[in-house]
């Protein structure tokens, strides 16, 4: 047997099958019990600092020519 056919056999056989369990174990484990927690944790990431504004420019930079205002409206900056 060359050296072709034996990998293409294999392919076909075991690496198929370990990679449908590697599949399987993945979705078991997002969906596993007790993970709804650190999902929703997850969801949260962008919508954790909704309740201040980003912070603006207030004329920080040496050389500033905006206003905070101007740089909240998206205002070319410097």
């Amino acid at each position: 047997m060359d050296t072709y056919s034996f990998l293409r056999e294999l392919a076909d056989s075991w690496v198929l099958l370990i990679l449908t369990l590697i599949f399987l174990g993945v979705i078991f484990w997002a969906f596993r019990p007790g993970s709804r927690p650190l999902h929703d944790d997850a969801a949260a990431v962008p919508f954790r600092h909704d309740d201040r504004p980003a912070p603006g420019c207030a004329n920080a930079c040496p050389d500033c020519r905006c206003g905070a205002s101007d740089f909240l409206k998206g205002a070319d900056h410097g």
